[in-house]
């Protein structure tokens, strides 16, 4: 007879990973009620609480999800078309978007009166009017689905290999309202979508829903379920999604170490996964960089801060002279336009090359307010990899290499091996760097180029690094219709086929 967890006290042991334990604490202890899930990440020993309604809420949504996808093959294209237009038709409504505008300025005052960041909360209408292109662009993208990428030919019969959706696809995301838009994009593939959205969004995404996204749904006559989110505030919801064997992919982006959480508790329960955390872009120059040039590709790689903008910045030592005063002035100008002051962090070897004036304490915006410290902080060469989180205080790091080498290493040791930029008019110089810099992304200019819908006219789901490990048949932007699967058919041609070996 099975024996299933109903209880847990302070102090009991936990094995993982085979010969470790962890130990329950007494907050954990407490919490834990009969009928609730205990998540056990096999590679840290972390011990995840999932309470016994949050595990429902997702199952049911998720159940709902794979019920839709089963009828996503009887479903034509025209109505997923349809859903498109009407979702972006009705975001681009005035009165449904003032609802949902309400709901994110409430979301964006509790978040500020908690100290949180709303850099990316805010739903502007820049972000509206993205989100409305995305929608655009899906609706007017041609359909893969059931495509025949390959055809082969026997005597008597042949194969042909189909594109086909690959399921479910479960999505959790940090609080930005536009990719509530983006992660649609997998219905373009036949698949269906669960996600949930951080609990400073909620609101938002939940009138969203009401507002925008249901009403297409039903008018385009899609299954009810092929866009459900998972309506829970509890982290724990994501830990519940991406433990349901019935996701065919598990997809998140947010902070680093939540991505990486969430991604450990999606593998051990054997379901694949496209993981979008760590960012920050890193540009090297060298005495073959125009200066002006360099100046302006800094100053336009820090106009806000996301996944993509630039975060370390490597000079090589014979050309820091000319260029950090270039890179210094182009930090306070992207500071200045903002109306705050910039933030900057420089290894030992670059203290030669800051003036005095960088060195006083300054006003910086954090998520929790203005906070006076020094403008110039030191720190060790193990931390030039750090993604700062900046608000609105434009921050990034320095350091002075004594080659483009140097900073190649430098990078592929340190960076999360993500966006890489070199200024140069030296062609071979860069081709070198090209070659040996460990990055999908590598541009010689502004960072912030750096972005599927941007460049590749793709909506994304997430942009993938190479901090754990090269990705297998595909680019580093995932969107929706780079997620199928491959479905063979053979049609037999005369009656006399057998197999002779």
């Amino acid at each position: 007879m099975d024996k299933k967890l109903d209880s847990l006290t302070a102090g009991m042991r936990i094995p993982y990973g085979g010969n470790n334990l962890a130990i329950v604490s007494k907050e954990l202890a407490s919490e834990f009620e009969n009928g609730d899930r205990l998540i056990v990440i096999q590679t840290t020993g972390d011990l995840l609480h999932v309470p016994a309604e949050v595990w429902k809420i997702s199952t049911t949504t998720v159940e709902r999800a794979h019920d839709a996808f089963l009828e996503m093959g009887s479903v034509d294209d025209h109505a997923i078309t349809q859903f498109f237009k009407l979702f972006a038709d009705y975001l681009s409504d005035e009165e449904r978007f003032s609802a949902i505008k309400h709901s994110n300025d409430e979301d964006v005052r509790v978040a500020k009166s908690k100290g949180r960041s709303t850099t990316r909360l805010v739903l502007s209408e820049k972000m509206r009017e993205d989100m409305v292109a995305g929608l655009r662009l899906w609706e007017n993208t041609p359909s893969q689905r059931g495509s025949a990428i390959e055809e082969i030919s026997h005597d008597g019969w042949k194969v042909k290999l189909i594109t086909a959706g690959l399921g479910v696809i479960g999505f959790i995301f940090e609080g930005r309202p536009n990719v509530f838009a983006d992660a649609t994009g997998v219905l373009r593939s036949g698949n269906t979508v669960v996600f949930r959205i951080g609990s400073d969004a909620l609101l938002t995404a939940n009138a969203i829903v009401e507002h925008a996204l249901d009403p297409a749904l039903k008018e385009s006559g899609l299954p009810i379920g092929s866009v459900s989110l998972i309506n829970s505030a509890e982290r724990s919801a994501g830990y519940a999604m991406f433990s349901d064997q019935r996701l065919a992919l598990a997809v998140a982006r947010g902070s680093g170490p939540a991505v990486a959480q969430l991604g450990a508790v999606a593998k051990q329960s054997g379901i694949p996964v496209s993981l979008h955390g760590t960012g920050g872009a890193w540009l090297v120059g060298s005495s073959n960089s125009d200066p002006e040039m360099f100046k302006s590709v800094i100053y336009h790689s820090l106009d806000r801060k996301v996944c993509n903008t630039l975060n370390t910045c490597c000079i090589t030592k014979e050309a820091a002279s000319v260029l950090v005063p270039e890179f210094l002035a182009a930090l306070t100008e992207a500071a200045e336009v903002r109306g705050a002051n910039a933030k900057l962090h420089i290894t030992e070897s670059a203290d030669p090359f800051i003036p005095d004036i960088w060195r006083s304490n300054v006003a910086i915006e954090r998520a929790e307010g203005e906070v006076f410290e020094p403008q110039t902080e030191e720190i060790k060469i193990a931390e030039i990899g750090v993604e700062w989180e900046w608000e609105n205080s434009p921050e990034v790091t320095l350091v002075v290499v004594e080659s483009v080498s140097e900073a190649i290493t430098l990078c592929n040791s340190y960076s999360p091996q993500f966006v890489a930029s070199m200024v140069t008019e030296d062609d071979s110089e860069f081709e070198a760097f090209f070659d040996g810099i460990n990055a999908p992304f590598v541009g010689n200019g502004f960072t912030r180029w750096v972005d599927g819908q941007y460049a590749l006219n793709r909506p994304e789901l997430g942009l993938s690094n190479w901090q754990y490990g090269r990705l297998f048949g595909r680019g580093g932007v995932l969107s929706g219709d780079s997620i199928f699967t491959i479905r063979t058919l053979a049609s037999q041609e005369t009656s006399e086929i057998t197999r002779r070996s």
